[in-house]
């Protein structure tokens, strides 16, 4: 009997439930497979490995239908494509490098379901570049660390376990004693900023849309202009002042923003602002940005594409090499156009749906639990990674990639076998 049938406990089980990636968790299978987080969980991780086993069927047009059945037509829809499109991408590395491949051999455009946040922090490294840290260096060094627009803790629910109140660090520092300041935002929790200690954090709210008009007059406060308004967006001026000195006193200050929650007109013109603050403060002293991500895989997603083809995503094979166009190529543009004639969406990490889709032909790569509005031309379900098959997966500062490992039996292919069968089908 294979050991993956027993009862058992796993340790130090990597999540990929969010982009943090936390590598200590203790998980305990049962003789059915079911999978419960007993240590070191968050609500996300819980839902993640609490889902129960489930192996339906592939179908093709509503129809129960072998995997080879399967296979064979997808390959049939998407060989007879003109521009078919990839998207969703939630996957491991492996799976990953098939969607390129298959894309590769198709002529199809490769988008991925977060793309449309992550993006605004891509483009400004293309355009200007960034000083940004990792959470290995926020974890050991910050005494100040700035949130920008975001609770943090929503979509990264360890993020100030892990990084922030953590006991120890590498060069002794009292981490309970670092300085939490919450910028923008309105109603976000900021719970998780209060210290070991009891000491709360500082919150300067303003309204999501006015961020961009802070950042800039926080960067010419720092840069040692002066500002006539009395306030900005609603923040006292002499309180944005107060923040400009203290991030000009600190040692090691992270500026933390969460693409995701800059969904403004030009948002990525509010990350350009927050890396240049970052570039101004390290004129005298020692300043970083965190740009909290790797959601859904996009990090892995982005990374696997950087490094096939030289272009992270929105890229497409139509003319039969890499071409890389942030506007043209993304999935919303594409499907709202009519352009694409085919669509595979792929989601293994959870049963994400894919978008209304009209009439277009639809294949769906993905998450056994997977619920459809608009049943697809063929949908395949897959293994989950990390919980019915290995994979490796990036964390969300892409400086680190972490193993995950299979936790059970499971009779659904990983990703990466079922894309490509349906190359070979070709």
């Amino acid at each position: 009997m294979n050991d993956l049938a027993r009862a058992a406990t796993h340790e130090a089980v990597t999540c990929p439930a969010c982009g943090l990636l936390c590598d200590d968790l203790t998980v305990d299978r049962d003789a059915d497979g079911r999978l419960t987080v007993r240590e070191n969980g968050c609500q996300k991780s819980v839902a993640f490995f609490g889902r129960a086993p489930h192996a339906p069927s592939p179908r093709v047009e509503g129809r129960p239908a072998t995997l080879q059945a399967a296979v064979a037509r997808a390959a049939q829809l998407l060989g007879c494509a003109r521009q078919p499109l990839i998207a969703g991408l939630a996957t491991e590395v492996q799976g990953m490098r098939a969607a390129l491949a298959l894309a590769d051999r198709v002529g199809a455009t490769l988008d991925h379901m977060n793309s449309g946040a992550f993006m605004r922090n891509i483009q400004v490294v293309q355009n200007s570049g960034w000083m940004v840290t990792t959470l290995t260096e926020v974890r050991n060094r910050v005494d100040l660390l700035v949130i920008v627009g975001t609770d943090v803790v929503s979509a990264f629910p360890r993020f100030f376990e892990r990084a922030v109140w953590n006991r120890e660090s590498m060069f002794g520092q009292d981490t309970a004693s670092r300085e939490i300041v919450y910028l923008g935002g309105r109603d976000i929790d900021t719970g998780a900023g209060v210290s070991p200690d009891g000491r709360r954090p500082e919150v300067l709210p303003c309204d999501p849309d006015r961020l961009p008009e802070v950042v800039a007059a926080l960067r010419a406060l720092v840069a040692g202009r002066t500002l006539a308004a009395a306030d900005i967006a609603g923040i006292a001026t002499a309180g944005l002042a107060r923040l400009a000195e203290r991030l000009k006193a600190a040692k090691y200050s992270v500026i933390a923003w969460s693409s995701s929650a800059l969904a403004l007109a030009h948002g990525e013109l509010t990350v350009q602002g927050l890396a240049q603050l970052v570039v101004a403060l390290n004129a005298a002293t020692r300043s970083s940005g965190l740009p909290l991500g790797g959601n859904g895989g996009e990090t892995t997603a982005y990374q696997v594409a950087s490094w096939i083809s030289g272009y992270p995503l929105r890229t497409s094979y139509g003319r039969g090499y890499p071409e890389y166009d942030p506007y043209h190529f993304s999935t919303d543009r594409l499907l709202a156009s009519g352009e694409a004639d085919a669509l595979l969406w792929i989601s293994t990490l959870d049963p994400l749906r894919p978008p209304p889709a009209g009439t277009l032909p639809t294949i769906v790569c993905g998450h056994p639990d997977m619920e459809c509005v608009q049943e697809p031309a063929v949908f395949i379900p897959t293994g989950v990674p990390g919980v019915d098959h290995g994979g490796v997966a990036f964390r969300g500062d892409s400086t680190v990639s972490l193993p995950l490992m299979q936790l059970r039996d499971s009779p659904l292919p990983p990703l990466a076998a079922v894309l490509t069968a349906i190359e070979q089908a070709l």
